[in-house]
């Protein structure tokens, strides 16, 4: 993967819209990997990103596939699993299987060994993964994961706070999420600096743009508005 520029939050983000078809794509037979941004061999330049957002990979591994003990180092990884399990361990002491309706963050700072694989022999884990660059260089490790309560309308799942008791990230950034059952519209979401919109199910109109799952929107700044045509299932990472 080509090395990144950060970018700071200030700068002004356009409206963007990739299709889920318009995404890369890797198949390595174990893995099925869907790239939303330049990832691996995957490279295009008018893709490196959204604000700090700089990797968002939609990932399916099989059954006792997985990625063996690789290193990271100045990135905020977030693991967000759709279904199945995925086991995690890293060099930090971090430790556990993440199951749907559960959410981890890992800081790699001044860097970090982990391995993540299939928690099943048989059964496909399926999950996003996003990299996000971090507010400061040189972080010690960390690892942390909790277990989601149902999600009513805009749910905060990590912030740079840990506001309302979120997982701590640390990027300029908070991540956010909406499970829908059925055809309603929600309540504006505030993002002052910008948001990403990935659709992970079902189909929705944001800021007026249609949308089906896999589809990624990049919003300036202002409000995210969601309306579902039926059940859906989307995650919001608003700029901070």
């Amino acid at each position: 993967m080509k090395p990144a520029t950060p970018l700071e939050s200030t700068v002004a983000l356009p409206l963007t819209h990739y299709t889920a078809a318009s995404r890369g794509r890797a198949d390595f037979g174990w893995l099925q990997s869907w790239h939303s941004f330049s990832f691996g061999e995957y490279y295009d330049q008018a893709r490196m990103g959204f604000g700090v957002l700089r990797v968002l990979n939609d990932d399916t591994v099989a059954g006792g596939g997985g990625f063996p003990a690789h290193p990271h180092r100045d990135m905020e990884i977030v693991s967000y699993v759709l279904e199945g399990g995925l086991a995690h361990r890293d060099s930090s002491g971090g430790e556990g299987v993440i199951r749907p309706d559960e959410l981890q963050v890992m800081t790699a700072g001044t860097g970090v060994t982990h391995s993540e694989y299939n928690a099943s022999p048989t059964e496909p884990v399926k999950f996003l993964q996003l990299w996000l660059l971090p507010k400061a260089k040189g972080l010690t490790p960390r690892y942390a994961q909790v277990a989601l309560p149902p999600a009513q309308g805009w749910q905060l799942l990590a912030s740079p706070d840990g506001q309302g008791g979120s997982l701590l990230l640390n990027a300029k950034a908070s991540l956010h999420r909406a499970k829908l059952l059925g055809t309603e519209e929600l309540l504006p979401l505030e993002a002052p600096l910008g948001a990403w919109v990935q659709v992970v199910a079902g189909s929705v109109t944001v800021n007026g743009q249609p949308a089906a799952a896999g589809d990624g929107l990049g919003l300036p700044a202002g409000k995210v508005h969601l309306q579902a045509h039926g059940p859906a299932h989307v995650v919001a990472v608003v700029m901070a």
